[in-house]
């Protein structure tokens, strides 16, 4: 399940506005890559949509089945907002309303071998 946590205005090309959705998938716990201990997180992305500001407004704190998924990109610079760091990232997150069970990535990976 995804939780809609937000929206935000975003404009096209020719300057047309529009509001996507900010979507929040399930709470998670990963390790730090430094200490070794956990921490909490959870999976954002934004997916464009046809609402106005009232409904998208309506529409937080509605959850959706699916699930929030990682897909590789090329390569991209991203400026960290709390700190100025900038990265080069090679992923985006995604939502995929018919994410795979465990039981189908599983089978999936041994047919593949």
């Amino acid at each position: 399940m995804v939780t809609v946590t937000g929206f935000k205005r975003r404009n096209t090309a020719d300057g047309k506005k529009f509001n996507v959705l900010i979507l929040q998938g399930d709470l998670e716990f990963l390790p730090s890559k430094t200490t070794g201990k956990f921490y909490a997180t959870a999976k954002t992305c934004t997916v464009s949509c046809t609402f106005n500001d009232v409904i998208c407004q309506g529409l937080i704190g509605k959850t959706i089945p699916g699930a929030i998924e990682r897909m590789e990109t090329e390569p991209y610079k991203f400026v960290v907002p709390e700190s100025g760091e900038v990265l080069t990232l090679t992923h985006s997150w995604y939502y995929n309303p018919n994410p795979k069970t465990v039981e189908q990535e599983v089978f999936n990976q041994k047919a593949a071998a």
